[in-house]
């Protein structure tokens, strides 16, 4: 009984997520159409690496399904357009670590390759 309550609740939260990302949310934060221009940066250690787009004052963390499509631009200053979404982080302790942001849906515009 246990395992069938489990996995309702599981196909129930499942079916929620889809529902919200089919309407332009993730978590609850709506997608926003952005143009972004920055540069392509590979980020962190192995095996535990980002993709991200850099610009003044900002850092976007690219989707790992989307990074192909950016991934030999590294180094390099693109303009781009996506879906933009952002996740507030905290710490262990409950404080706040910052806002990250995310893109989805990329079309690079250029450079173009």
């Amino acid at each position: 009984m246990k395992k069938l309550a489990a996995a309702t609740l599981s196909l129930f939260v499942l079916c929620a997520a889809l529902g919200a990302l089919g309407r332009g949310e993730i978590n609850g934060v709506k997608l926003q159409k952005v143009e972004v221009s920055g540069t392509v940066r590979l980020v962190g250690n192995s095996p535990m690496t980002s993709l991200v787009i850099t610009a003044e004052g900002r850092e976007w963390f690219v989707e790992p399904e989307e990074q192909d499509k950016l991934m030999h631009l590294q180094q390099q200053t693109v303009t781009i357009r996506a879906k933009e979404y952002y996740q507030d982080r905290f710490f262990a302790n409950g404080s706040p670590a910052g806002r990250y942001y995310y893109l989805r849906e990329i079309t690079v515009i250029s450079p173009k390759r």
